[in-house]
């Protein structure tokens, strides 16, 4: 590794100085920058595939700082964006710009498990000890709630219910796919749980000086359900297992994240399981959140650890019902016709990115948009799946998928979305169906050029 780190400086004509065991310090100015930009970073791919030869994978980060500011400033920006490209997985580097704006190069390889359970141990009391702190709960996720949002949502409103504190979970009614809409349809024979799920405008009535929000499944304040009552509550917490991007809910009490769990169902259930004392939670909220974990680990086959199977077995011992699990997420005939009309449309851009399109009248829900992906993705010969749909009148969704030799995060990311490398997602105001194809191909293209896999 050094030998390899050397020759990168040397030829690119920067100061390389080695401050521990894992961490580097490197000096060079901007012509240097633009020219290793050119690259890509290409130093990632060589210290990865020369580690991996040797049976020792290790992976390189960077965070570089750059613009008219003093040296001081411009290492606390180089730390600052280090932090940053560590949190979103590793394996990257993240450079923070003169105009505030983040710009990352990388992020090829899948997160590997590292978070630890004595972390999700921590969290769990300083959790808890926040909640005493709190008169009530309220719990929000992102629009367009899926089940990991929904099942996470009723995880927290059970870990409040364990420190006894009334908890609310913010739901807009106008805006649930049909596997949620059952879910609370199911919850309507248990009046305790139903009676938390509250509209935005009943939880700004309730909220006090000491009122906690749980913001869960997202970390980006123009993806909650409200953001006035992200505004106007000062105790925020913010769990979530997407890679982080550069818009971030600031300030919080407690950030969670953890990029290498299969979803915030997973880690709310840890967090349920460390809790001192601990009741069983009822069977629909252990249900809720083994869906959560299904539909964003299909079924188990992507983003899945040793530690998401723990936390399944905890919340089928808690009487999770997996034929209840498949009901939530039948699919009906008409849903499943219309994504076969949108699979139809399927063409190849380059090799192995297929690419389908709704037409310009043709309004389709977020899930349906992601299954059309989905189901792309098990075609044969395809790498990458995107699927191009009108979401509203003015919102036309992208839904990004891939078998991990593409980043679809960073093409996302391009298109003011985000997610993980093999599934991501981002929607886009004001705009065609067509426009949006065209923004989608700029954007696999830059994402192409300079020796990234195609």
């Amino acid at each position: 590794v050094m030998s390899c780190l050397d020759k990168w400086a040397k030829d690119n004509g920067i100061f390389l100085k080695r401050t521990s065991s894992d961490r580097f310090i490197a000096i060079f100015n901007e012509s240097i920058l633009k020219e290793i930009e050119k690259t890509k970073f290409n130093i990632l791919d060589v210290i990865r595939e020369t580690t991996a030869k040797e049976n020792v994978p290790l992976t390189l980060s960077i965070g570089v700082g750059c613009g008219e500011y003093s040296l001081p400033e411009l290492g606390t920006m180089a730390q600052s964006s280090l932090d940053l490209a560590l949190s979103r997985g590793g394996d990257q580097v993240a450079i923070k710009l003169a105009n505030g704006k983040a710009k990352f190069y990388g992020g090829k390889t899948n997160p590997v498990e590292k978070r630890t359970r004595v972390r999700a141990r921590v969290i769990s009391q300083t959790l808890k000890g926040i909640m005493l702190d709190s008169d009530k709960v309220i719990v929000m996720g992102h629009k367009f709630p899926d089940m990991d949002a929904i099942g996470s949502s009723m995880g927290i409103s059970a870990f409040a219910s364990m420190n006894k504190r009334e908890s609310y979970i913010v739901v807009d009614k106008g805006e649930l796919d049909t596997g949620v809409k059952r879910l609370l349809q199911e919850t309507k024979a248990k009046e305790v749980l139903y009676s938390r799920f509250i509209s935005p405008e009943k939880a700004n009535e309730l909220i006090t000086e000491d009122t906690l929000l749980v913001i869960v499944d997202t970390h980006k304040p123009s993806m909650v359900i409200d953001e006035k009552l992200l505004k106007s509550i000062d105790k925020v917490v913010v769990i979530d297992h997407h890679r982080r991007g550069e818009e971030f809910i600031n300030p919080s009490l407690l950030v969670y994240m953890e990029p290498y769990a299969s979803s915030t169902a997973e880690l709310v259930t840890e967090l349920l399981e460390y809790q001192e004392k601990r009741k069983a939670i009822d069977m629909l909220e252990a249900t809720a959140l083994l869906a959560g974990i299904i539909v964003d680990t299909k079924s188990f086959t992507l983003r899945t650890g040793a530690r998401t199977f723990d936390a399944a077995s905890y919340l089928r011992s808690q009487g999770a019902d997996t034929v209840l699990v498949q009901k939530f997420l039948k699919e009906n005939l008409d849903s499943y016709i219309k994504r076969a009309k949108l699979v139809e449309t399927v063409s190849f851009y380059k090799q192995g990115i297929a690419i389908a399109k709704g037409t310009s009248e043709q309004i389709s829900e977020q899930v349906l948009i992601a299954q059309a992906a989905d189901t792309l993705l098990t075609m044969e010969d395809v790498g990458a799946a995107f699927v191009i749909s009108k979401r509203s009148d003015d919102i036309v969704s992208i839904s990004a998928r891939s078998l991990g030799d593409i980043n679809v995060q960073i093409i996302m990311e391009n298109l003011g979305g985000g997610g993980h490398l093999t599934n991501a997602a981002t929607q886009i105001e004001s705009v065609t169906v067509d426009e949006a194809e065209v923004r989608l191909k700029q954007a696999i293209d830059n994402y192409l050029q300079g020796g990234q896999k195609e």
